[in-house]
């Protein structure tokens, strides 16, 4: 059954369908000494820190049209932070024909949609290499409704939200909920690709692959940046004060592990296992 902006289906009590958006983003950075490592994470600690968080995910709790019903955040030690919102149905039920669009969202705006029974989390992952050198920055967003809108009208919004490198997008639609006459409908809206959901100009900065399972509602989309300056990803000084040896040789460690995070496979030749078969 396909489904239209101008088709609104009439369902048998609340809309039941649980829609999920897992919005992971990378930041990648170069730090040669354990001082600029520990200042790069102090950094991210102090821009991305529970109370900075709260906000961000209080702003998609409009853009959805949530009420916050509690907030929960926490600071950790050595370094990351996690909030978790609990939202319900907003004072508003009239849902906008432009939620069921493939488009992109408001960056944000007064929109207020039914839902209920939904969350809102967001967990960050400093992490760094045991040699020095590279210091990554995760941040994993989770937006899940019930309700008419889908969650992925608050991409655009995240993802102006935080500095990233690379994006991992998932976004799957479960349960089921019931049409007037009783048929089961186990999505509600069109979708052929989270892509749908990004501006252009967001998508002419990255390389994007999609993995899609239609028949399960399944959609997953990655993402890397296609241009690549070195000065972007040197802490506390620029490329000029490098040889150019050492500029090369850090600009392949770090598209190195680009490439390994956006692949999801560690790409150096030789492992453990190779190893201790020798020993063998």
């Amino acid at each position: 059954m396909k489904f239209t902006p101008a088709q609104h289906v009439e369902l048998h009590g609340f809309n039941n369908l649980t829609k999920s958006l897992s919005f992971n983003m990378y930041d990648i950075c170069y730090t040669k000494s354990r001082e600029e490592r520990e200042a790069y994470i102090e950094y991210i600690d102090e821009q991305y820190n529970a109370e900075r968080l709260t906000k961000i995910l209080t702003h998609v709790a409009d853009i959805i049209g949530a009420h916050v019903l509690n907030v929960a955040q926490q600071d950790y030690v050595p370094q990351g932070a996690s909030v978790t919102i609990l939202v319900s149905e907003g004072p508003v039920v009239e849902v906008p024909e432009e939620s069921f669009d493939e488009s992109p969202g408001p960056l944000p705006d007064n929109v207020v949609l039914q839902l209920d029974k939904s969350h809102i989390t967001v967990h960050t992952y400093p992490e760094f290499h045991p040699d020095e050198g590279i210091s990554t920055f995760r941040a994993d967003i989770d937006v899940s409704t019930c309700g008419e809108i889908s969650p992925l009208k608050a991409l655009n919004y995240l993802i102006h939200s935080f500095d990233t490198d690379i994006m991992t997008i998932d976004y799957k639609v479960r349960g089921f909920t019931r049409d007037k006459e009783g048929n089961k409908l186990f999505i509600d809206h069109d979708i052929s690709s989270i892509q749908n959901y990004i501006p252009e100009n967001v998508k002419n900065l990255f390389d994007m692959v999609d993995v899609n399972v239609y028949q399960e509602n399944i959609y997953h989309t990655k993402c890397k940046l296609r241009e690549f300056d070195l000065n972007n990803y040197l802490f506390g000084y620029t490329k000029d004060s490098l040889t150019t040896e050492e500029a090369q040789e850090i600009t392949e460690r770090l598209q190195a592990e680009m490439e390994e995070i956006f692949s999801g496979m560690t790409l150096h030749s030789g492992t453990i296992f190779e190893d201790e078969e020798e020993q063998e």
